[in-house]
C-alpha cells in the first residue's frame, strides 16, 4: 500500500524491489519462464558468438523481453483465474486460453527474429 508520508525515493525504492522479487519468483517457480530464460541466454551467447549487430541486439533484446513480459503477465492471470476459481469453469478456461495465446504470438514473432537473425549467418 503507498504511503502518502513516504519519500518518493524510498518508494520507488521500494517498487523496484517488489519487480526484482517478482522476477525472481516467475524465474523460480515457472517452467515456461525457466525454458524462455535458458533460451535467452543461448540466444545472447549466439549474438557474441556470431557477432550480430547493434540493430539486431535491439530486436533480439527488445524480442527477448517483450515474451519475457508476456509469459509473466500469462502467469499472474492465470494464478489469478485460480484463486478466484479453483474449479474448472469454461470461462476461466477461455480466459486462460487467449493469455495463453498472446504469448504464442510473441514467441512465434521471437522464433521469426532469431531465424532472419542467425539463419544467413549459419548457412
Amino acid at each position: 500500500m503507498n504511503n502518502k508520508n513516504e519519500p518518493f525515493l524510498k518508494h520507488r525504492l521500494k517498487s523496484f524491489g517488489y519487480a526484482i522479487k517478482g522476477m525472481l519468483l516467475l524465474i523460480r517457480t515457472e517452467s515456461s519462464i525457466q525454458i524462455q530464460f535458458v533460451l535467452a541466454l543461448i540466444v545472447t551467447a549466439a549474438g557474441f558468438y556470431f557477432e550480430i549487430s547493434t540493430t539486431e541486439w535491439i530486436l533480439q533484446v527488445i524480442t527477448i523481453a517483450l515474451v519475457m513480459s508476456i509469459e509473466g503477465l500469462n502467469t499472474a492471470l492465470e494464478k489469478l483465474c485460480d484463486f478466484v476459481h479453483e474449479d474448472y469453469e469454461p470461462k476461466i478456461g477461455f480466459i486462460k486460453d487467449i493469455s495463453a495465446g498472446a504469448v504464442f504470438f510473441t514467441a512465434m514473432a521471437a522464433l521469426i527474429v532469431a531465424l532472419i537473425i542467425y539463419v544467413p549467418k549459419v548457412f
